[in-house]
């Protein structure tokens, strides 16, 4: 059985299916303002966009049931829209065409569909409609049936929104996990806005590691003086974990302070995150310091780990 947290996030599909399929009219008997039905159109619009189709294909792409496909290419040939030929391929199964009035009925569907989209983008805010695409985009690389692997990762230097995303998944993270209060996005606030206020692209750096158009992962390396950089908020979102993505941040904050001619790499995090100190431990960091605190509710047990570059 699913944990409830997973009931919550099935419930949100539900919950958007019926508004889908109500926003696209399915279960209307009269589809765009035509005496045909959603399912009837759409079998019109394959037959119209590819200029002929085996009904073998359809019933099996479009999961009809051959009989109800029959039926509604009866209809359609009895109002002139398409005609049929015997499949050479399948002596059970005919070929699908159009008729120039079955071409020219698609074309007004084609119309009118586009036109009704276009309504309901008109009343959108500038950028939303761009957003709905994106995310329609979202589901159907992420869902689509056709998916042979995942997205690859990127890294990249961050851009604009980059660091309120930071502060937004860590303090997100850290509050559901592990149960840390305010203080710690207060802290994590902090830390990003002097980096943006102090930023030096010769001995600064923030990566942000992105998958399929969204971020799942960051890391910071910051001007801690004397010869110091400090690696800051490496995070790496669940959705990416196994894929070595926090080994990868780390070694490119590795590479960019040597580069950049600092003689040690220090960080500061908690030793109940085993992950991250066993990639830390790994790279050669070695531990400094550590104290007890209580500095976002739960008592933790905070250490400092330094990499002589």
């Amino acid at each position: 059985m699913p944990a409830a947290a997973d009931f919550t996030t099935i419930d949100a599909v539900r919950n958007f299916n019926r508004f889908y399929t109500n926003f696209l009219g399915v279960l209307n008997k009269a589809y765009l303002d035509s005496p045909y039905t959603l399912t009837d159109v759409r079998v019109l619009f394959e037959v119209g966009f590819r200029g002929g189709v085996a009904a073998s294909a359809l019933t099996r792409e479009l999961h009809l049931d051959p009989a109800y496909l029959s039926r509604i290419v009866k209809r359609f040939r009895e109002d002139g829209l398409v005609e049929t030929t015997p499949d050479p391929t399948d002596a059970r199964s005919q070929v699908i065409k159009v008729t120039d009035k079955g071409q020219a009925q698609f074309e007004e569907f084609v119309r009118r569909s586009r036109a009704q989209i276009a309504g309901y983008f008109e009343k959108l805010a500038p950028g939303e409609p761009e957003r709905v695409v994106a995310a329609m985009q979202t589901i159907q690389e992420t869902l689509g049936p056709d998916r042979t692997e995942a997205p690859r990762v990127i890294i990249r230097n961050h851009r604009p929104g980059d660091i309120g995303w930071i502060v937004q998944s860590q303090a997100r993270f850290y509050t559901e996990e592990f149960g840390w209060d305010d203080r710690f996005e207060g802290l994590v606030a902090e830390v990003a806005g002097k980096f943006l206020s102090n930023f030096n692209p010769q001995k600064d750096r923030c990566w942000i590691a992105e998958r399929g158009g969204l971020n799942v992962g960051s890391a910071m390396i910051a001007d801690g003086g004397d010869g110091v950089a400090k690696l800051r908020l490496l995070y790496v979102d669940k959705s990416a974990r196994g894929l070595g993505l926090g080994k990868m941040l780390v070694d490119e904050c590795i590479r960019f302070s040597r580069d950049a001619g600092y003689r040690t790499l220090s960080l500061w995090t908690n030793d109940i995150l085993d992950t991250a100190r066993a990639i830390y431990i790994k790279a050669g960091f070695k531990l400094a310091a550590e104290e007890k605190h209580r500095m976002f509710g739960p008592e933790l047990n905070g250490q400092t780990w330094e990499l002589d570059l």
